[in-house]
């Protein structure tokens, strides 16, 4: 992921002297260092207040980051050209993600690049197995964590299609997912605009060690797309 950054920014800046980059929800800031380092000039909206403060002290300062507040998610549907879009663990937090990676691939300049990475496969298309391995490794983390019930009560919520409007666990991580991401529906956005569309399915969950063995033996769950050069 991290080395998918510095080749997409350095790409650009070669070929034109400079990247713009809009990226989307990104948290604490880990991968805006990383786009920081390659070159790029770099524009952060997000939607989490406690995010934008940590990200305004840590870019304190710094000419080549703008963090934005965006508790609505309006700021992505400027009109601005930007020269990449970099959405990292964000699309299953978006409703319409369809429309809205639309518009951010009509807001790339030609020559531009888009990437997206840690979206959940589309469910309609992932095997028993595949659903089965991620239930259960999220579980097993939740014990780990000392939080099993925890993590059983929002299985049942969401094997039910019940959710609750106050629990963050539902509503932030969950509540625009439902079925996954339809990385299909997104590659035929992309695939039309850009010279290049990559996609990498790959297994992921929150626990280091089953986070190994899943690498080894388990399906995909998760999967990340990369879009170069803009037509």
């Amino acid at each position: 992921m991290i080395s998918a950054v510095h080749t997409l920014v350095g790409e650009i800046v070669e070929r034109t002297g400079q990247c713009r980059v809009l990226e989307i929800g990104a948290g604490h800031g880990t991968f805006t260092d990383h786009l920081v380092a390659a070159g790029a000039r770099v524009e952060v909206t997000e939607m989490s207040a406690p995010s934008v403060a940590v990200l305004r002290r840590r870019f304190r300062g710094s000419p080549h980051v703008t963090v934005t507040h965006d508790p609505e998610g309006k700021e992505i549907f400027r009109s601005e050209p930007v020269d990449a879009v970099v959405c990292i663990s964000v699309l299953h937090h978006i409703p319409d993600y369809l429309g809205a990676v639309d518009h951010l691939v009509n807001r790339t300049a030609p020559g531009g690049a888009f990437l997206s990475m840690q979206d959940p496969l589309w469910y309609p298309r992932r095997s028993h197995l595949s659903m089965n391995a991620d239930r259960g490794a999220y579980l097993l983390w939740r014990l780990g964590q000392g939080e099993l019930r925890r993590g059983l009560a929002t299985r049942v919520r969401r094997l039910r299609g019940r959710y609750d409007e106050s629990n963050e666990a539902d509503m932030s991580e969950y509540h625009v997912v439902r079925q996954g991401v339809d990385e299909a529906a997104l590659q035929e956005i992309l695939v039309p605009a850009f010279q290049e569309v990559q996609t990498q399915r790959y297994w992921s969950t929150q626990s280091t060690v089953l986070q190994a063995l899943g690498e080894r033996f388990a399906p995909p769950t998760t999967f990340g797309l990369l879009a170069r050069n803009r037509r």
